[in-house]
């Protein structure tokens, strides 16, 4: 009854060892991190220590109640059982900083590779990579710190022992149960990889025009243009065609189709276009055709074609050029405009 009572002393003497050393260490590790990091002189300064500062001082306040537990002479069934808790706390604590610490580098990769430019190529590539790779770092980490947290129990080590042989046949029925869920994962890979698809690339799915918002292991966010949000699971970019806009470079050409009368000034018409490209700020000076694409009995179809920097710049200049275009055509020459023509012949009596 005495040893009882001696133990259960020299444990609160520790928790209160704990508490001192946490309320210590708030200060002396929240120091030491913004020195250390802003001697490297990087902006993860604050990242750093709004993500990894409380993982760390927990660690260390582990650390610090573990050697002082073997200071203490507690009864074997208590230090026992004091050590495998603190052996679980500190499997879950290391975890939580590597977990912790992607969101770091997160931050430095948006901070770095800007996606709000225009020519953001390589900073698109590195976002869709990063993503992906942050939630399979994040999902091995949490099956391992299982799997090691279980491995602890001496109970769970005999019964892995016991089901080994049948390990074979149970492996069988669960691939078998998760094939699709495998295979979203594999696509998930491949889409790392290949990249056919990246952030915020401009694309054509289920005949919506729209931009890639989001991309996780099991399916991917398309921000359509009226921004609604389409859902399409990862593998559909594998296995089914779709339009990639912004595969290589965001350039674009954009078509407008004008239908005039047989009568209309082609000349004047291609120089009017020339000098609308000319004062528009969607223009990126590269592309200007105008050509006659088809006729019919009643209209002549023109074909504007020209060039922009991106989809949604296009988008903006053919509405310029088409208002434009109808608006020279209305006032300069009436008469081209589509019209039907009928003959009328006197009946002789």
């Amino acid at each position: 009854m005495l040893a009882t009572l001696q133990n259960w002393e020299r444990l609160a003497w520790l928790c209160g060892a704990a508490v001192l050393v946490g309320l210590v260490g708030h200060y002396f590790v929240f120091g030491l991190l913004r020195r250390l990091v802003k001697r490297i002189k990087s902006n993860l300064d604050d990242s750093f220590v709004k993500y990894c500062f409380r993982p760390l001082l927990w660690i260390i306040i582990l650390i610090i109640i573990r050697l002082v537990s073997k200071l203490t002479a507690f009864q074997t069934q208590v230090t026992d059982f004091l050590n495998h808790v603190l052996g679980l706390l500190l499997i879950g604590l290391v975890s939580w900083l590597l977990i912790r610490s992607t969101y770091v580098l997160e931050d430095y990769i948006l901070t770095r590779f800007n996606i709000d430019v225009k020519d953001n190529l390589r900073a698109r590539k590195i976002h869709t990579q990063f993503r992906v790779l942050k939630r399979i770092v994040i999902a091995v980490v949490v099956i391992v710190a299982f799997a090691t947290c279980l491995m602890t129990f001496e109970r769970v080590r005999h019964l892995g022992t016991t089901i080994l042989a049948s390990a074979g046949i149970i492996g069988i029925v669960v691939g078998m149960a998760a094939q699709r869920t495998i295979a979203t994962f594999i696509a998930g890979l491949q889409i790392v990889i290949t990249q056919p698809v990246r952030v915020d690339d401009v694309v054509i799915v289920e005949n919506e025009w729209g931009r890639i918002e989001e991309i996780t292991l099991t399916y991917v966010v398309v921000k359509i243009w009226d921004l609604r949000r389409l859902i399409v699971p990862i593998t559909y970019f594998i296995e089914k065609p779709f339009q990639n806009w912004t595969r290589v470079t965001a350039d674009i050409l954009g078509t407008v189709f004008i239908y005039v009368d047989y009568t209309v000034p082609i000349e004047s018409i291609r120089a009017e276009l020339h000098r609308i490209l000319k004062d528009s700020e969607f223009w990126d000076g590269k592309v200007c055709v105008l050509q006659v694409t088809n006729t019919s009995e009643r209209t002549v179809e023109l074909r504007a074609l020209m060039s922009a920097a991106d989809a949604s710049t296009a988008w903006s200049l053919r509405c310029q050029v088409r208002e434009k275009i109808i608006d020279f055509i209305q006032k300069d020459y009436p008469e081209a405009l589509p019209k039907l023509r009928t003959e009328f012949h006197r009946l002789q009596d």
